[in-house]
């Protein structure tokens, strides 16, 4: 959220206060009796349409704010949706050039995604030792000494670092 976003919700929820507090004063003054004379009525209705003003105008700016970071917020989302796109098209293009089997693929992605070899393995609904082997195969034919530069190698690419493939 910008400091502009910001300053517009603490100004609206300011103006939204004061008017909140008048409509509350003036109505335990009137319960309990704190003013010892009454406001004139012509100022009275004066300063109750300033804060019907003054509560619209705090409904407008909290209305506008929200639509700004609901948009915003789609914006993000897209932009969210595309990069989960593009590294899924990462993924299989390089998957691709290394040869990857179906079975490597799958546990290539579980370990990329951080999946301990007992999970995977698990997944799979194979043994630890057959997930061992296959990891190996992949870290061979991906040209890599293990997950973290499995995963770095995919990282560095994204962010615009040139990479090469085998």
């Amino acid at each position: 959220m910008k400091i502009r976003d910001r300053h517009v919700i603490a100004i609206a929820l300011f103006i939204q206060a004061v008017c909140a507090l008048f409509f509350l004063f003036d109505l335990l003054s009137s319960i309990f009796s704190f003013r010892s004379q009454p406001i004139p009525w012509q100022l009275r209705e004066v300063i109750e349409i300033g804060a019907v003003f003054g509560l619209l105008l705090g409904f407008a700016l909290g209305a506008f704010a929200l639509r700004r970071a609901t948009r915003k917020r789609r914006h993000v989302e897209g932009q969210l949706r595309l990069a989960s796109g593009a590294f899924s098209t990462l993924l299989d293009g390089r998957f691709d050039d290394w040869g990857l089997t179906p079975a490597e693929r799958d546990v290539a992605l579980f370990s990329i995604k951080g999946l301990s070899t007992r999970e995977i393995a698990s997944l799979r609904d194979t043994s630890e030792g057959t997930v061992k082997a296959q990891t190996n195969a992949i870290y061979r034919k991906a040209g890599v000494t293990g997950r973290p530069q499995l995963l770095s190698h995919f990282i560095e690419e994204l962010m615009g670092g040139i990479v090469p493939s085998k």
